[in-house]
């Protein structure tokens, strides 16, 4: 492994280089950059007015609605909306927001959904209530770091923190014949090729790109204000280990040392995070690393402009949640276990598709394991359960529906196919049998006893909620969520789920293995790595000193993960940007917790 003196000395080489590299004769060399704003345009104080007629009000757009049972559900004409209840004195209720401009973009539950955010009006006394409404931003910043190899070969590297959309290599080399730019990278399969036109007065690089389906604009831009591009700004002091504050969120800090972990380590991380090259191949693009310790939250720091109060994509780590809340009281008392039949629970939306007598032994448990035997895979682009065939169709806005008209592909419980159609499918027994709205069942039971600070919610192209990935959290909020299952579903003395439901749904109820997939041992490796799952919980182990550790935990396309290592009395958290890129983010669990945390731990 690097140390910690050659990656700083590498760190300040780079920095060192740019000042150099500035006085080129070739312009281009430096940074550009073009921060896009996808709105939503809806956002500020929302009014609500008893009257002859109620009225809604924001930003100029004002609605008429009539409430039912002291419940309210309106629209404004661009289709934003609230839905809610009176309890009190305040309206409690959600602010929905539709799909954005960017909807194409989203990748197994990214941020092109409709999103439920939640929100109180206080009233004034004066039938008038009144409240903030801060919905999920949609943005798209596309960075393009222009540079020198040693050998003289111009190279170019394009960088997006929100869904790493970067042209289809982490580094392309840059020809020009006048103010035409040619970005190409050649590798086994073929080439990869980006044009662009440099224009002037002022200067900025033109380019198509395709994955917005739009012309972008690159301007030159200043190194010190490009936060997301960098891991830590250039030219920021050293980090030295500090102790987490106390937020009023419920979490409990304190020192490293005071825990039994060396801060030195945890400090050291942190610096060598801070020091790595944002045009690497490929980049190591983490965006926050959070650490627990016998309950305290001992390490929190953040990279590429992230920060504690910035929710963030959860993508598939999201899908654990469909656990959590079948576990929680209401689901209890619906009746509702790991054996229910999921087309006994949804048979309201009978007659089903594709009839056949083995959809009847499909449990709640099949879809949490993957093992439904629906055609439903989302690693084969010609599963019609794909999460992306089923999202993308216009036909059935109802995908609880859509997956439950899917023909079988195999017997339930016979062969392990990932699919996010599986876990969502959950998200419709939850709320079938509990009559609740998922949002709604997901504030009461999950965000308002775990204290949770801003979140979003992700919705199905019918408004229901979605369950296959994609909340977005906090990361302080999903640290949480592994510390409330390590203390045996209580948070802060709070039961949020039964010690019995903790250990039953972190047992192994499935394998994923060549012979489990039905794929030959090369295809599997394209896809998976063998292991092991309880209910929506990924099993695991880590590597540390001759010894192996058992872990659970979620995880979540790009870097999303939560993992618990119970021997230890350890919850670390990750979120990240290395969308697509399992071989980056799949080894942060053994780099950094196995190699580093658990080494830095005082032996008692």
């Amino acid at each position: 492994m690097i140390g910690f003196r050659l990656l700083t000395a590498l760190c300040a080489a780079f920095l060192l280089a740019a000042p150099a590299a500035a006085q080129e004769t070739d312009p281009l060399i430096g940074l550009w950059g073009n921060p896009l704003s996808f709105g939503p345009k809806l956002r500020g104080e929302l009014v609500i007015r008893q009257g002859k007629q109620w009225t809604a009000s924001i930003a100029g757009q004002r609605v008429e609605f009539v409430p039912k049972d002291g419940a309210f559900e309106f629209r404004f004409p661009s289709q934003d909306g609230f839905r809610g209840r009176i309890i009190g004195k305040s309206i409690e209720g959600f602010w929905v927001q539709p799909t954005g401009e960017t909807e194409d973009l989203h990748d197994s539950g990214g941020s092109g959904q409709s999103f439920a955010t939640p929100m109180a009006l206080r009233s004034n006394g004066r039938g008038e209530w009144r409240g903030e409404v801060a919905p999920l931003d949609r943005r798209f910043t596309l960075w393009l770091s222009i540079f020198r190899e040693p050998d003289g070969t111009l190279m170019a590297s394009f960088r997006n923190p929100e869904t790493n959309s970067n042209g289809g290599a982490s580094r392309f080399k840059l020809t020009r014949n006048g103010d035409a730019l040619h970005f190409e990278f050649k590798y086994d399969e073929g080439d990869v090729v980006q044009d662009a036109q440099l224009l002037h007065d002022p200067d900025r690089i033109r380019i198509r790109w395709a994955d917005l389906d739009q012309t972008v604009d690159l301007s030159r831009y200043d190194p010190a204000k490009a936060a997301s591009f960098f891991p830590r700004l250039p030219g920021t002091p050293a980090y030295v280990y500090r102790r987490p504050p106390e937020t009023g969120d419920g979490w409990r800090t304190a020192r490293a040392a005071g825990t039994g972990i060396d801060a030195k380590v945890l400090q050291d991380i942190v610096r060598e995070r801070a020091a790595m090259d944002p045009t690497a191949r490929p980049p190591q693009l983490m965006h926050s690393l959070l650490v627990a310790r016998h309950g305290r939250l001992v390490l929190e720091e953040y990279f590429f402009g992230y920060d504690r109060d910035t929710p963030h994509d959860t993508r598939s780590a999201g899908k654990t949640f469909a656990s959590v809340l079948l576990g929680t009281a209401p689901a209890r008392s619906a009746g509702l276990t790991p054996a229910s039949r999921i087309y006994e629970v949804m048979n309201a939306r009978s007659p089903f598709a594709n009839p056949d007598p083995r959809k009847g032994q499909i449990t709640l448990a099949h879809l949490m394991t993957h093992n439904s035997g629906l055609a439903c895979d989302d690693n084969d682009d010609k599963s019609p359960g794909k999460e992306e065939t089923m999202q993308g169709q216009k036909a059935q806005p109802d995908w609880w529906k859509y997956t439950l008209d899917l023909p079988m592909a195999h017997d339930s419980g016979t062969r392990y196919a990932y699919c996010s159609a599986n876990t969502n499918l959950v998200g419709g027994a939850l709320t079938e049998a509990t009559h609740t709205w998922l949002p709604e069942l997901f504030r009461t039971q999950v965000a308002e006893p775990l204290q949770f600070g801003k979140w979003h919610w992700n919705l199905m192209a019918n408004g229901e909620g979605y369950l296959g990935g994609g909340p977005f959290l906090r990361p302080r909020d999903l640290l949480k969520i592994g510390q409330m299952y390590l203390n045996g579903g209580v948070w802060n003395g709070k039961r949020i789920v039964p010690e019995g439901w903790v250990e039953e749904s972190t047992r192994r109820w499935a394998e994923i293995t060549p012979q489990t997939t039905g794929l030959t041992e090369e295809d599997f490796g394209n896809f998976y790595g063998r292991g092991e799952d309880g209910l929506a919980w990924h099993l695991g182990s880590l590597s540390s000193g001759g010894r192996t550790y058992r872990t659970y935990g979620a995880g979540g396309n790009g870097g999303q993960m939560v993992i618990v290592v119970p021997e230890l009395d350890l919850v670390v958290a990750f979120t990240g940007g290395n969308y697509r890129q399992g071989g980056v983010w799949g080894r942060w669990g053994q780099q950094v917790i196995g190699d580093r945390i658990i080494p830095a731990i005082r032996k008692p």
